[in-house]
């Protein structure tokens, strides 16, 4: 299908290609679902390419969505990368895409050259900030700050636009004087988190009634610093006599040591393991008194907002970029146990139906019909009449995961 034909078929072809999306990740996931079924709603053409262990191509809510295989990434907990860059290529230059959207600013940056080579407008968006996930690795800060801006020189070069979703996920491209940053908010749904989710049978399960019902949703990385809700439920019981438990939702490579953790602590945690359903996810968002998000390198924190349109707050990371999406609904923490227990304390001591009030209305200024409007103007995508037909190529079997024949064999 060349560029022409498509454009004749209404909207426009937005290729979007990511790393590190998994059957168990989490924002980076619920980002791309979202926004793709906006851009479907909109009238253009999404199509999603992330690796797998097996080829695909399926026609989804969101728009059609291409698997390719790709390795493991060691000690990641599963994630994988599009590794062959021949197999994605010609991918592309089947799809013929009118804008080319890439999560993924290390392996996946030569995607940028592509669409320069091929006329084709690009954007990439940072979803995490390069200085911090290299402070996160131990890297020096002076030796990390500097391996970030080079990093980012080159990713603010090959990109038409670098897409930030937050003040603070912008300022180390700010730092370099990269000219082409725009900023567009990430959303929460609405409809499916909200604070009637509350389950008092889920409540009764994991907490008795004089008990305060902390939880945690989180990938169990070492970039998410889950040991710290630990570390506070430790210093909740113990120094500040707060009969907290602690339920976490979630799946990773720390999961074992923190399994070990609690229980040389003798701490009441509850690992639930990855929750598939949002509706489980909701209803333990919800039902929790006070949600603990301890990331210091998340540039926006969808689970986060997720927790406040549950009507429940949160502590967060100061060193992160939650304290500005939470606003007031939630308490910045020092990176320790500790601040996380000063903060939990606080939250708790807000009386409950203004804490709950605050956090729902907050999480309202953010919707996701604006972020998919925000995320369009950025790719300066005209505006599309409603009625526009939106065609649906016919995907392979999904039982044969073979991929439709614009897409280059997977196998």
């Amino acid at each position: 299908m060349n560029r022409e034909t498509a454009r004749a078929e209404g909207g426009l072809c937005i290729v979007r290609v990511a790393n590190f999306v998994t059957p168990v990740s989490g924002g980076l996931r619920t980002a791309l679902r979202h926004l793709g079924a906006g851009y479907l709603a909109a009238g253009h053409r999404p199509v999603l390419v992330v690796p797998g262990s097996a080829g695909s191509d399926e026609w989804t809510e969101q728009g059609r969505v291409i698997t390719l295989p790709g390795p493991r990434v060691p000690g990641s907990g599963g994630y994988r990368v599009l590794r062959d860059r021949r197999r994605l290529a010609s991918l592309l230059d089947a799809l013929a895409p009118d804008r080319l959207e890439v999560s993924d600013r290390t392996t996946l940056r030569w995607t940028g050259a592509w669409a320069k080579a091929h006329g084709v407008r690009s954007m990439m968006v940072s979803h995490e900030s390069a200085t911090g996930v290299l402070g996160t690795w131990g890297v020096p800060s002076g030796t990390a700050q500097r391996l970030a801006d080079r990093l980012n020189s080159r990713t603010a070069q090959d990109y038409d636009t670098v897409l930030c979703t937050t003040a603070w996920a912008a300022e180390e491209f700010e730092r370099i004087g990269a000219r082409n940053v725009e900023r567009a908010p990430l959303g929460v749904d609405l409809e499916t988190m909200r604070p009637e989710c509350h389950d008092p049978a889920l409540r009764a399960q994991l907490a008795d009634p004089q008990q305060v019902l902390l939880a945690m949703c989180s990938r169990l990385s070492g970039e998410k610093r889950p040991e710290r809700a630990l570390e506070a439920l430790a210093e909740l019981r113990r120094r500040h006599r707060v009969p907290a438990v602690l339920a976490v939702a979630g799946a990773g490579p720390l999961r074992g040591r923190l399994e070990r953790l609690a229980a040389q602590l003798r701490l009441p945690v509850r690992f639930l393991g990855h929750l598939a359903g949002r509706s489980e996810v909701a209803a333990l968002l919800a039902t929790a008194d006070a949600v603990i998000a301890p990331g210091p390198v998340e540039t926006f924190g969808l689970a986060a907002l997720e927790t406040l349109a549950c009507g429940t707050p949160v502590a967060v990371s100061r060193s992160s970029a939650l304290p500005q999406v939470v606003g007031g609904a939630g308490i910045a923490a020092a990176d320790s146990g500790a601040g996380f227990a000063l903060a939990v304390r606080e939250l708790l001591e807000r009386p409950e139906a203004e804490r709950r009030a605050a956090a729902r209305a907050r999480a309202e200024e953010f919707g996701w019909d604006a972020a998919t409007a925000a995320f369009l103007a950025a790719h300066r995508a005209p505006p599309t009449p409603a009625t526009a037909p939106v065609p649906a190529p016919a995907p392979a079997p999904a039982t044969t995961g073979r991929p439709s024949p614009t897409a280059p064999p997977a196998g």
